[in-house]
């Protein structure tokens, strides 16, 4: 970074093509994902390694993680996206001040910001992070990729307008096999 070499090397048009073309990708497939993404943060999550487990639907840290907004600090911006997906997991206020100051923060203060959902000691980080995992694959798949879709929906559609959505994909949910066969395995757990 300091010889202008390699990745910050060239032009504003130049850098500009690179950050599409490289690492603006990772947010955009992150996105665009349909199944639930879950980070394991068992070390250092500063700068571009922040915001990538900010793009993940739930994040689980170890009591070993750390997290900083660093840019600022290196008269950068968060030019992968951070800003924008930040906010929207710890609103903008709190995104703010951690962007602005580049301030590092460890795992406790990220569960108490709501950047994390939980926090674990490191032997047990891969072993939670794999229950949730199983967990959450273990429901029907076409139910569960429509309601990732829903989740991203409702934070940019109003509300009659996502109803609808609800109806359609609430009707296309009826009308898989997946239901049925998740109805008769609740009722065959009810019945033990």
């Amino acid at each position: 970074m300091a010889e202008r070499g390699g990745d910050f090397a060239g032009d504003v048009q130049e850098l500009e093509a690179r950050y599409r073309q490289g690492i603006q990708r990772i947010p955009l497939a992150l996105h665009k994902c349909e199944v639930p993404i879950i980070a394991a943060v068992n070390g250092a999550a500063i700068g571009a390694g922040f915001d990538v487990a900010n793009m993940c639907d739930i994040r689980i840290a170890s009591t070993k993680a750390k997290f900083g907004e660093t840019f600022a600090n290196l008269g950068l911006i968060p030019g992968d996206g951070g800003a924008w997906f930040m906010q929207r997991v710890i609103g903008y206020q709190k995104a703010a001040e951690l962007t602005f100051t580049g301030r590092i923060i460890n795992a406790d203060e990220a569960k108490e910001m709501g950047v994390v959902l939980n926090v674990v000691d490191a032997e047990c980080l891969m072993d939670n992070v794999m229950a949730l995992a199983n967990d959450i694959a273990s429901k029907p798949t076409a139910a569960m990729r429509l309601t990732k879709r829903l989740m991203k929906m409702a934070q940019r559609t109003d509300l009659p307008d996502f109803l609808d959505i609800c109806a359609v994909f609430q009707g296309m949910c009826h009308n898989n096999p997946e239901h049925l066969d998740a109805v008769n395995v609740m009722m065959e757990k009810l019945a033990k």
